[in-house]
């Protein structure tokens, strides 16, 4: 009887890994605050606590492998160099297949992040005025006055040659004429006489009434746009972004291209990514939200950069194993049983976290 047991109890460590020469590979990227190095080499941060306290319950050993992306990591499951990531790497259709995925124990976002535009008004006022969006608007304003004052010069050139001289130098008068008219400012030096010239000028002066009114609420909006900061709500707003950077190989990378976003820039980490963003080297930056309000608050950022309260693209976090791995079996029960204990919310909060 104590024969069978202890072949039982040998069956049974075999197939979860707890033999005694078994040491782990544990594939991590420092993402804080999921993965945290510290100054001794050693390592910290929520997937890194959770994980210690399921090893040491399970009675398993293991080492860490830094790896420097999230790539990285999923190569090196792919050719099993390494036996689970524990960072909280997105979990999606494809990884579903190719991977095994323990059960999640956290819910992200996709965030943005911007600079805190804290520009004079004049400064404001000044880039804005030598925009192509102003001059365009200002074109199109210039245009429809030469096509109305080009009209009524054709049809008063005869009848009022003082007014409206013949040749090229009569558009200049109608051009005149239409100008002054649209702005009421009402010179009276040039003015038509026939019967069509004045029906002309009535629909002219309708039409500038509403036009003047579009181009000054466009004009002033353009001049005065982003005074404040920039404010993006849907993917549209961030697709008319200026220049949008975020991580390589990150979930989020893959957001902005699915969604048909241009990136400006990759960055290999969220540290260096911050930088770029608070030099305005970019003006918004994708990423996940929970790392990038922890590394804004880490790097002490927040006087540069804001965090905007858009999130996008619900993400469950979760451990990442080969396939048909022998070691998500036990894993699993013992993640549930963690992330319901009263301990849980405590761990969360040591890192700035919330339970979604």
């Amino acid at each position: 009887m104590k024969k069978q047991i202890l072949i039982c109890f040998l069956g049974l460590t075999g197939l979860m890994g707890f033999g005694q020469e078994t040491i782990l590979k544990v594939g991590v990227k420092v993402e804080p605050p999921f993965v945290i190095r510290e100054s001794g080499g050693t390592y910290s941060g929520l997937s890194v606590d959770l994980w210690t306290s399921i090893a040491t319950d399970a009675g398993v050993s293991y080492e860490i492998i830094e790896y420097k992306d999230h790539l990285g990591l999923i190569r090196a499951l792919d050719f099993m160099e390494i036996d689970l990531t524990i960072n909280p790497i997105h979990v999606n259709e494809i990884r579903l297949k190719m991977f095994d995925v323990t059960q999640p124990f956290y819910v992200s976002y996709i965030g943005v992040a911007t600079t805190d535009v804290k520009k004079t008004q004049v400064g404001t006022f000044l880039r804005n005025f030598f925009s192509f969006q102003f001059f365009r608007i200002v074109a199109l304003l210039i245009l429809i006055m030469f096509i109305f004052g080009t009209i009524l010069w054709m049809v008063e050139r005869e009848n009022n040659p003082r007014q409206f001289r013949p040749g090229v130098i009569g558009l200049f008068d109608g051009l005149w004429w239409s100008a002054v008219t649209m702005t009421t400012v009402g010179y009276g030096d040039k003015a038509p006489k026939t019967r069509l010239g004045r029906i002309i000028a009535i629909v002219w002066m309708l039409t500038a009434i509403v036009t003047i009114s579009a181009f000054t609420a466009s004009i002033a909006s353009t001049l005065t746009v982003q005074s404040l900061g920039r404010n993006i709500e849907d993917l549209e707003d961030m697709r008319n972004s200026g220049k949008i950077g975020s991580v390589y190989a990150s979930s989020s990378e893959e957001f902005l291209k699915n969604n048909d976003i241009r990136i400006q820039s990759l960055y290999a980490d969220i540290e260096e990514a911050l930088y770029a963003l608070s030099a305005r080297q970019i003006e918004v930056l994708v990423y996940d939200k929970t790392v990038l309000d922890y590394s804004i608050s880490q790097l002490q950022l927040s006087n540069k950069i804001s965090l905007l309260q858009v999130s996008f693209n619900q993400q469950y976090r979760s451990f990442f194993l080969p396939r048909n791995s022998p070691h998500i079996s036990w894993i699993n029960p013992l993640i549930v049983r963690k992330i319901n204990q009263a301990s849980w919310p405590e761990l969360l909060k040591k890192y700035n976290l919330h339970a979604e």
